[in-house]
């Protein structure tokens, strides 16, 4: 697969990261010296350096053959020009990243499919999404849904007093047959786990449970978690954001907003009328102490400024707050901040890396579906050819990799959580976990390689 990723910067490195480790043909544009290094440096791509919206770029860069162009800039008119150029050029698909959300908007003048773009992402809304999804989970430090929202994938830090602290993850499902769930992933420090049955529980970690959203309520139960939604919030940051996800939850929960710019607070004041909108600095320790910080429930920190949002995150998480958001740019600091325990961090460039990544495999009988940048291990959905080795016994008599676990079997639609007796057939599709060190090996046993 030939693929042309226009822009190097934070989102374009890392999806030409993510799908050079794959048997890709990549190529990537940039006017930035700086940027360029870097990927040619880091990655094994082929760069060219310019205009990534000048046509003599793009047939250097072979568009005509690519199976996939992504315009990833910062500026969405060179994103909408490139992707224009890339189309006509003869490029088979288009995905653009768009900042601007009236672009999509029914009423708008400008259309992205007339320049050629087959799928539009708009940054600010994944984040919006992936913060919403927190506010509704704060006990978690990651959410994602499945199956159309039919399975869940929870990240919850193990506290000290957690009744699952000392125990094996067999003991634990063992003694939770009622409610099925697995365990495909632990952080423990810096370094990522596949959690078989003997792994033991220690306080801090990081699990990741995999259920069905329906038994999640169960879950909680077990591990001794509360499960109330959040309802006093207050969010720092008046840019795109932070207004989005106050305009989401304002109806249905209390919301103060922060902003230090007391024109831009006016302007939101105005736009917002189920939301308290304060004119303030949300590091001022005063402040935060005036406003009862250790009653707000959800404290979300999403200025334009990542290291504003860092301290921000940290003076509310030592103040008291229940539940932490702290949103970045610098995709390096994810894992570091994770693993110091100030909250959940949430990635507006990774949220658009994964939205691609995801698209790119769509149409693929095994699907990496998606990588995590704060833990070592990709989920990829993989159906077996007739025949393969794991067809032919249970789960649990099958040399799978250390670093891969089934997590999930879709039998026509029917979901259920894997175990060691299940059985796979040709027609199912299965959700794993894995390192990429494990994925070939993993491949093999479906048959795939």
């Amino acid at each position: 697969m030939r693929i042309v990723i226009i822009g190097a910067g934070e989102v374009g490195f890392h999806v030409a990261k993510a799908l050079s480790q794959e048997d890709f043909d990549i190529t990537v544009i940039d006017n930035d010296p700086e940027k360029c290094r870097r990927a040619s440096e880091n990655l094994d791509v082929i760069v060219v350096q310019g205009n990534g919206a000048s046509p003599k770029n793009l047939v250097e860069a072979n568009v005509d053959k690519a199976d996939y162009v992504f315009a990833l800039t910062r500026i969405d008119e060179v994103n909408l020009i490139a992707s224009q150029q890339a189309r006509q050029l003869g490029a088979n698909k288009v995905i653009a990243r768009l900042r601007n959300q009236q672009y999509s908007d029914a009423s708008s003048i400008i259309k992205p499919e007339k320049f050629g773009i087959d799928l539009v992402i708009h940054p600010e809304k994944e984040a919006c999404s992936e913060i919403v999804r927190l506010v509704d989970h704060p006990y978690a430090t990651r959410v994602m849904d499945f199956e159309d929202g039919r399975l869940k994938m929870i990240g919850i830090r193990i506290p000290y007093q957690s009744q699952i602290v000392g125990r094996s993850v067999k003991e634990l499902c063992d003694d939770s047959k009622e409610i099925k769930f697995g365990i495909v992933s632990v952080i423990r420090g810096s370094e990522t786990i596949i959690p078989w049955g003997d792994f033991i529980f220690e306080p801090n970690d990081r699990a990741y449970f995999i259920i069905k959203t329906k038994n999640l309520e169960g879950l909680l139960k077990i591990l001794g978690i509360n499960g109330q939604k959040s309802e006093r919030i207050m969010i720092f940051g008046g840019e795109k954001i932070g207004t989005s996800v106050a305009e989401i939850l304002q109806n249905e929960k209390s919301i103060r907003l922060i902003d230090n710019r007391k024109d831009k607070s006016e302007q939101i004041a105005a736009n917002l009328t189920n939301t308290m909108v304060i004119y303030a600095d949300g590091t001022d320790l005063e402040f935060l102490k005036s406003e009862n910080i250790q009653e707000v429930e959800s404290f979300i920190a999403v200025t334009r400024d990542e290291r504003v949002n860092i301290l921000s995150g940290i003076l509310a998480h030592q103040l008291g707050a229940k539940q932490t958001i702290i949103h970045i740019n610098t995709t390096e600091y994810m894992p570091l901040l994770q693993e110091l325990g100030v909250g959940s961090i949430v990635s507006k460039n990774m949220a658009t890396v994964n939205k691609i990544i995801r698209k790119i495999y769509s149409d693929k009988t095994e699907t990496d579906l998606i990588a995590f940048e704060e833990m070592d291990v990709d989920v990829i959905e993989l159906q077996p050819k007739a025949g393969s080795k794991v067809t032919q016994r249970p789960l649990s008599e099958i040399d799978f990799p250390n670093e891969s676990i089934v997590g999930v079997i879709n039998h026509h639609g029917n979901l259920s959580i894997a175990r060691g007796s299940s059985l796979i057939t040709e027609e199912d599709t299965v959700l794993v976990f894995a390192k990429k060190n494990a994925i070939t090996k993993l491949r093999t046993l479906f048959g795939l390689k």
